[in-house]
């Protein structure tokens, strides 16, 4: 990943997170429409997105490390709200994501459909509020 600069990380990484979330959305909005196909792209190319995401943010940090919040009064503890609970459930979105689309694939769809009605509002959530952290370093 040398061919890509480290300074074009957090842009990159956010990039990833609203793609992941435009992703999630369009797929939700295939399932209730009943366009199974379309919904099965969109909810894997999401996944392989998050994929990608979590390699270049590893990197990243890896040669990097934390970037302090520089924000002063009322917006430093919303940041660390918004910070705290975005890093506490991204740490579940992997095994959720991996146990709902192992269902699917596995045609367990009564099985599938119960955890993604779990997974996909905290993956939302995981994804939305990873641009908003960026904006909130970087703009």
């Amino acid at each position: 990943m040398s061919f890509i600069p480290l300074t074009s990380f957090p842009a990159l990484n956010a990039s990833l997170n609203g793609t992941c979330a435009f992703l999630l959305l369009t797929g939700y909005f295939f399932i209730r429409n009943k366009k199974i196909l379309a919904h099965k792209i969109c909810m894997s190319f999401a996944f392989i997105v998050s994929a990608i995401f979590l390699v270049c943010y590893l990197y990243y940090h890896a040669h990097h490390g934390a970037t302090l919040f520089s924000g002063r009064g009322w917006v430093r503890p919303v940041y660390f709200i918004i910070l705290i609970s975005h890093t506490l459930l991204a740490g579940v979105v992997l095994p959720l994501a991996l146990i709902t689309l192992y269902r699917a694939w596995k045609g367990q769809f009564d099985k599938h459909v119960k955890i993604a009605r779990i997974t996909f509002p905290i993956w939302l959530y995981v994804s939305i509020t990873g641009v908003v952290i960026y904006w909130m370093l970087y703009r």
